[in-house]
């Protein structure tokens, strides 16, 4: 696929399973918190823009200057919200695809992030050791076909439309951070 594809990085949740002394986002792996691992390498990939979709917690001190922040006024009401808020921001640009990804998951490289972006398809979704995972790229023309409601983001829209989906197997670390625990076995 030819032409622009942005970035995208959802932020927005609360992080409710996270026992920690700070919201998971901001929790750190060797000094630097979860969503700069996140960003940084969505940045470092070069693919396009990067938005970060943010919501439950002010993150703007933790956002790099390079990056726009989205507010997802509705994060509360599940991930479907914040895609909305992202499909919203990049409707009015030139942006033919975005390529989506969580802020918990500080493992993915820029590498994958490349990798997604640049693989032909309308949906294109990473693979590791052989499981989906995020970053998923999403094709403009499927982004009127994201689910309006609840907690599932590409996910659903890969089960309806499996059609429409390719794998590809990236190296990084596919797991996200939701507990202490995971964030300790990283």
């Amino acid at each position: 696929m030819s032409g622009t594809v942005a970035v995208v990085v959802l932020a927005a949740g609360a992080g409710t399973r996270f026992a920690g002394v700070t919201h998971k986002l901001r929790a750190e792996i060797d000094g630097t918190a979860v969503v700069r691992h996140s960003i940084d390498a969505a940045v470092a990939s070069g693919v396009g823009p990067v938005l970060v979709v943010t919501g439950a917690e002010p993150l703007e001190d933790l956002l790099p200057p390079t990056v726009t922040e989205v507010r997802a006024a509705e994060w509360s009401a599940g991930q479907s919200h914040s895609l909305a808020a992202a499909v919203a921001a990049l409707d009015s640009t030139h942006v033919d695809a975005m390529v989506v990804g969580l802020a918990d998951m500080p493992g993915v490289t820029a590498a994958c992030w490349q990798t997604v972006a640049v693989t032909p398809g309308q949906i294109v979704v990473a693979t590791y050791d052989g499981h989906r995972r995020p970053p998923v790229k999403l094709a403009r023309s499927v982004w009127g076909e994201l689910p309006d409601s609840g907690d599932e983001g590409a996910r659903s829209l890969m089960r309806r439309r499996a059609d429409l989906v390719t794998e590809v197997a990236v190296a990084g670390d596919g797991r996200d951070v939701d507990t202490v625990d995971d964030l300790r076995s990283l």
